[in-house]
């Protein structure tokens, strides 16, 4: 089964491929545990894959932390900002549940927070501080300490039911993530095409294959959540 290949290629630190449906995005993320981060991987996600680099959090975590999604800040600064209760995004074609964007972040020690050493660090950073065995009120104390923002690197929050309510890549690449038993966060990439859409999914198996990359698709990631959650 190739979700069980997926989960030992992201223990070892490798990336592996992610297609969701073909009723919704049919788009495919390069993803990998954002606790194996290194520039490397990054300069990897820009040139191979090309679209936004984000990372994920686990909805309970960020809500203990005070990591917001974004539109819900837009929400509460609407009265002051009335353009940005216009703009909520209740129209996205292919999810009727709200964006997963959180806010953006750069780590103190970055320079312009864009290159791939840069975004690197926050992102490994970012992994250290938050899934740390300190106590709440130390991570968000740390949190404060180490990162600005806005920044470079995009965080996304999952929803409060992994796979339930919502089963985009944020979704499908975390639960990857606690499947595998590593820290619970994805660092993820969308492949773009040469035509001005996502490489299609065709190009991305044969990618796959060129590469010696594991391909999934969200059909058989949401199989093998379901069999965890019930073993769990």
């Amino acid at each position: 089964m190739s979700v069980k290949k997926a989960i030992e290629d992201i223990k070892q630190g490798k990336i592996v491929l992610v297609y969701d449906f073909d009723d919704r995005e049919k788009e495919t993320d390069m993803t990998l545990c954002s606790a194996f981060v290194d520039y490397e991987k990054v300069r990897t996600l820009r040139k191979d894959a090309g679209g936004l680099l984000c990372v994920t959090t686990p909805y309970a975590l960020a809500e203990e932390v005070g990591l917001p999604f974004l539109s819900d800040i837009f929400w509460d600064c609407s009265d002051k900002y009335p353009l940005l209760k216009d703009m909520a995004p209740t129209d996205i074609p292919y999810d009727r549940t709200k964006s997963s964007f959180g806010i953006t972040i750069n780590e103190r020690r970055t320079y312009t927070g864009i290159t791939d050493k840069d975004r690197a660090l926050t992102i490994k950073s970012y992994a250290e501080v938050l899934f740390s065995d300190k106590p709440i009120e130390e991570k968000k104390k740390e949190m404060g300490e180490r990162f600005r923002a806005p920044g470079h690197v995009h965080l996304l929050n999952t929803s409060d039911a992994i796979l339930k309510n919502r089963k985009g890549h944020t979704e499908l690449c975390t639960a990857l993530m606690i499947m595998a038993g590593v820290t619970p966060s994805a660092t993820i990439c969308e492949m773009m095409g040469d035509d001005g859409g996502p490489r299609s999914k065709e190009e991305v198996m044969k990618y796959a294959e060129e590469k010696g990359v594991t391909f999934i698709t969200g059909d058989e990631i949401i199989a093998a959540w379901n069999e965890f959650s019930e073993k769990e």
